[in-house]
């Protein structure tokens, strides 16, 4: 077998077989086992060939992987049998060679699993390479948690495909606001310059904890003296905060809104900032994600004129069965889905209590609706936003891909905002560690023009609130 040849020369790698799903996941998986070799069971390759076919992403990704191969084969095909050498390029990680089933593996399936299945005939390949490589580590790589469950039951080493995760637990997601710690302006203060602009409190601080600062992070003091400021510039163990405009006082109102809590007040200052292009909520039902992004958006598109309109899109994944297709043109099609969009508008309209104050009420819906366009993210691909506020709800159910997608269609002047909660994704196959939301949040978080806010306290209502936590 070739895989023996190679694992006595190189008997510290690890021999990963890949299971079609993964392929079907991340095309570029092939490059992704850095100094390690892959296995491709024929039956692998036969289903990739079974799901060729379509306009899906899983189609897409198949032809993907298809055009990867042959690109490998093509450049070794006199060494198929020796191994092909992954490594494309000189900055490639992938220094493994790739292993194709060159020869019939018959007899390794244990007797209690259905030979038929083309998850059972894998198992049979993974078993097979064991006993011919007894001094290596032969894993199993897979997405389907019950062929993982399977292969340890025969006692065959598997393991979930863990490339594209961002981090393992949301709980370490950036969060974009910090509590400076109660020694702070001790070890900080010494050669501390302050200074004002345009009513603007600046602090030049050096110290320690400087190095772990983010561009554009929001820090807070709640001693004496009480500081909440954002990390304008670093340079080095050098910081300059800015302090933050009061949102919770009613002169500063957006669109006749006011932040209810720290948090919210952050997100306001990012929201209008004008020199922050991209900034992402995150937060439980309830913190405010759309409401504080859709009055933040009026004001700057109505009051300042500093965007043109407001482009609002998000996912069309449904939470229970899906009600089938809708009639009409694609603005009526997406109504149904904007439901958080329409209730929002009401409460800025004045139709609520406690609604946006005189300018509120005076603005009739034609004008406001004049400038809200409601998009598909299906018909994205190739478009230029420029001068626009985007607003791009339910991000969590986004792909690495589709995020790239979107954001990449902001032109000069667009302003790109990505609301999401990590806890409601309800597209198949995605989780917390691998929403395009948490890709984009931990990407972008040192970016002088981004900005990022965990919101922790719900507003909705009391009964909202306890939901969010009892349930």
């Amino acid at each position: 077998m070739p895989a023996t040849k190679k694992a006595s020369l190189t008997p510290g790698t690890k021999l990963f077989v890949l299971d079609t799903n993964v392929l079907m996941h991340d095309p570029t998986c092939l490059f992704r086992f850095e100094e390690h070799d892959i296995f491709l069971p024929m039956e692998t390759l036969e289903e990739l060939d079974a799901h060729k076919k379509g306009m899906s992403e899983i189609a897409r990704n198949v032809r993907q992987v298809s055009r990867f191969l042959e690109e490998l084969i093509t450049k070794s095909a006199s060494q198929i049998g020796a191994g092909i050498g992954l490594k494309r390029f000189p900055t490639d990680t992938a220094t493994g060679q790739l292993f194709l089933q060159t020869e019939a593996i018959d007899g390794h399936i244990p007797p209690n699993l259905p030979s038929a299945r083309a998850d059972n005939q894998i198992i049979g390949v993974v078993r097979f390479l064991q006993k011919k490589t007894p001094k290596r580590r032969v894993v199993l790589v897979s997405k389907d948690i019950n062929l993982r469950i399977k292969a340890r039951a025969v006692g065959i080493e598997a393991e979930d495909y863990f490339n594209d995760k961002v981090l393992e637990d949301a709980d370490v997601l950036y969060t974009g606001s910090r509590e400076l710690p109660a020694d702070f302006w001790d070890t900080h203060g010494k050669g501390m310059q302050s200074g004002n602009k345009e009513g603007r409190a600046f602090y030049r601080v050096i110290g320690p904890l400087v190095t772990s600062f983010y561009h554009n992070e929001l820090v807070y003091f709640e001693g004496k003296p009480i500081l909440h400021a954002i990390v304008r510039s670093i340079e080095g163990n050098t910081a300059t905060l800015e302090q933050v405009r009061d949102y919770t006082h009613q002169r500063n109102a957006v669109w006749g809104i006011t932040a209810r809590n720290r948090e919210q007040n952050f997100a306001l200052n990012l929201l209008m900032d004008p020199d922050i292009d991209m900034v992402t909520l995150l937060g439980q039902a309830g913190t405010g994600k759309t409401l504080l992004a859709l009055a933040a958006g009026l004001a700057q598109v109505l009051d300042d004129k500093r965007y043109s309109e407001i482009i609002v899109t998000r996912v069309t994944v449904p939470v229970a069965d899906d009600i089938g297709f809708l009639p009409g043109t694609e603005e009526e099609k997406m109504n149904p889905w904007m439901g958080a969009l329409e209730d929002n508008l009401e409460f800025l309209s004045g139709g609520a209590d406690g609604g946006a104050g005189e300018w509120g009420k005076a603005a009739t819906q034609d004008l406001v609706r004049a400038k809200i366009k409601v998009k598909s993210v299906n018909f994205m691909r190739g478009r230029t936003f420029i001068k626009k506020y985007l607003i791009i709800d339910e991000a969590q159910n986004l792909t690495p891909k589709q995020m790239k997608t979107l954001v990449t269609r902001a032109g000069p002047g667009t302003k790109v905002l990505c609301l999401g909660n990590l806890s409601q994704i309800d597209t198949p196959y995605l989780t917390e560690g691998s929403s395009g939301l948490a890709y984009l949040v931990d990407r972008f978080k040192d970016w002088p023009h981004g900005g990022h806010i965990t919101l922790q306290r719900g507003e909705r209502s009391r009964l909202a609130d306890f939901a969010s936590e009892a349930l």
